[in-house]
C-alpha cells in the first residue's frame, strides 16, 4: 500500500500544472504560472552570479557581478545585456555581495520548480509550455522604490516597460 501511495503521489506531481500567486490570493488567469501582487512597491531580485560557466539554458536571467549588469542568455554562451551601458561611472552598476561571503554555505541542489518537474538547473525554474510569469507591477519604479536592490526587475505600469536596476540606474525596455 505504501509503494502504491508513493507512485500515485509522484505521478500526480508530474501531471499537476502549478500556478503560484505571491502577495495575493490567486493568479489572474489560466495562462499564468507565477504572478506577483501589484499592491506593493517591490520587485523580483535576480540571482547574483560571478561565474556563468555551466549556465546553458536559454532564457536564464542573472545579475552578473563581474560587470554589474542584468543579463539573459539568448543562445548558449551569448549573454545579452539588459542594463544601461554608456561605459561611464554614472551607469556602471554596483552591488553589495557581502551577503554571499565565503562563510555562507550554498546547497547546490536547492531549487524550486513550478509546473512540470524538471532536471533544469536554476534556483527558480518555471517549466510549462503554455504559461508565463508576470513580473511585479510598480508605477514609476524609479520614483516608487526607495532603495532598490541590484538586479531588481519590475514592470513599470506607467511607461508600460520592463524596468531593470543595475545598482545605480534603472533601464527601461519597451516592446
Amino acid at each position: 500500500m505504501k509503494k502504491t501511495l508513493q507512485i500515485l503521489t509522484v505521478f500526480s506531481a508530474c501531471t499537476i500544472q502549478a500556478q503560484v500567486a505571491i502577495g495575493k490570493e490567486s493568479v489572474t488567469n489560466t495562462s499564468v504560472s507565477l504572478e506577483f501582487s501589484n499592491t506593493e512597491n517591490r520587485g523580483l531580485i535576480l540571482p547574483y552570479v560571478e561565474n556563468k560557466n555551466g549556465l546553458s539554458v536559454e532564457g536564464t536571467l542573472i545579475y552578473d557581478i563581474t560587470d554589474h549588469k542584468v543579463k539573459y542568455l539568448k543562445n548558449v554562451g551569448q549573454w545579452v545585456n539588459l542594463s544601461e551601458d554608456d561605459s561611464t561611472s554614472a551607469t556602471i552598476g554596483i552591488a553589495d555581495v557581502s551577503i554571499q561571503g565565503i562563510d555562507k554555505t550554498e546547497t547546490l541542489t536547492a531549487k524550486t520548480s513550478i509546473g512540470i518537474p524538471s532536471l533544469t538547473t536554476g534556483i527558480l525554474v518555471l517549466e510549462t509550455a503554455d504559461k508565463a510569469m508576470i513580473l511585479p507591477k510598480v508605477a514609476s519604479p524609479h520614483l516608487a522604490i526607495i532603495n532598490p536592490a541590484s538586479g531588481m526587475m519590475v514592470y513599470d505600469t506607467v511607461k508600460k516597460h520592463l524596468a531593470v536596476f543595475n545598482g545605480k540606474v534603472w533601464t527601461f525596455w519597451k516592446p
